[in-house]
């Protein structure tokens, strides 16, 4: 069994169980590729793919040997990357969550670029969950997330503190109050990011934590979405402070405080625990943690 036999294993789960497509994509035949699915199951003695009629489906142990074979590749890509070009890799494949993507990513990458000019930064900004998922396949290198992670084969390190704040139409009724109870701000209708997100996990924890429940009549993975739907009259919603201070400031939405509850959260690095950090990703990680105290803060501006 070698390298060789997982990649090709990992190529026909990656195109959906198809021989035929994983052939042509390792340019390949397809007589090869199954040789060495059935030279796998003879090694290990068990059955990797169900045949049915002339489709395979992958099986129990096929899913268990998927997350071996796709953590051992990356490790020799690793490697290979590195021992074959150690000083000139190159490239960085960064991910960063929605709020940290849209605010805080391009001055990362913008200031990096200044000390390090021949290194490439490829970013993902997505969901934290999907990032979670692009750091187990190997597809990114590290990610800056809003949350905490949740698989237990990453390695999870708070970087900045950041805090949410609760915003409502610029009304007669919010202007007056800019202060509710618990009862009040449950009663509310609200306007609140994707389950998945780190906005909304920080949301859905503080308030359970205090004893309710908030189910949302609008969700959405955009904050300019949501600032426009509290514009116009249709809800509250919690988003980062330093996402909504334009808009507060240009007066078309007020923040109110709620009795008994804060919105409080820790940015996070994620990066499986197994990965070999470059010196270039080191670099990258060592800017995050001390931008705060060695440059200026980003300041949205809340225009859409």
């Amino acid at each position: 069994m070698t390298v060789r036999h997982m990649k090709i294993f990992l190529a026909i789960t990656e195109n959906g169980c198809n021989t035929t497509k994983a052939a042509q994509a390792l340019m390949m035949t397809q007589p090869a590729v199954s040789l060495a699915v059935r030279e796998l199951e003879q090694y290990y003695g068990v059955v990797l793919f169900d045949r049915i009629g002339r489709r395979l489906k992958i099986t129990e142990a096929g899913l268990q040997f998927q997350e071996y074979a796709a953590h051992i590749c990356s490790l020799f890509d690793d490697m290979e990357k590195g021992m074959r070009d150690w000083d000139a890799l190159g490239l960085l494949r960064v991910g960063a969550s929605i709020t940290i993507g849209s605010q805080f990513l391009p001055r990362y990458v913008q200031t990096f670029g200044v000390l390090h000019p021949g290194t490439q930064v490829r970013a993902l900004v997505a969901p934290s969950d999907l990032l979670e998922q692009k750091i187990m396949d190997n597809e990114l290198d590290f990610a800056l997330i809003e949350g905490v992670a949740h698989n237990p084969a990453l390695r999870a390190e708070e970087y900045m503190e950041d805090c949410l704040i609760v915003i409502c139409p610029n009304n007669e009724y919010f202007r007056n109050k800019r202060h509710l109870t618990t009862d009040e701000f449950r009663r509310q209708s609200f306007l609140l990011r994707e389950p998945g997100s780190g906005t909304r996990e920080v949301v859905d924890q503080v308030t359970e934590n205090a004893g309710f429940h908030v189910s949302p009549i609008w969700e959405a993975m955009s904050t300019t979405a949501l600032v426009n739907a509290v514009i116009n009259g249709l809800g509250i919603s919690v988003l980062p402070q330093r996402m909504v201070m334009g808009v507060i400031e240009h007066g078309l939405v007020v923040p109110v405080s709620v009795e008994g509850i804060e919105f409080r959260r820790r940015f996070h690095i994620i990066y499986h625990r197994e990965k070999y950090l470059t010196r270039a990703a080191r670099d990258f990680l060592d800017l995050c943690r001390n931008y705060e105290m060695d440059y200026p803060l980003p300041h949205y501006s809340g225009l859409f």
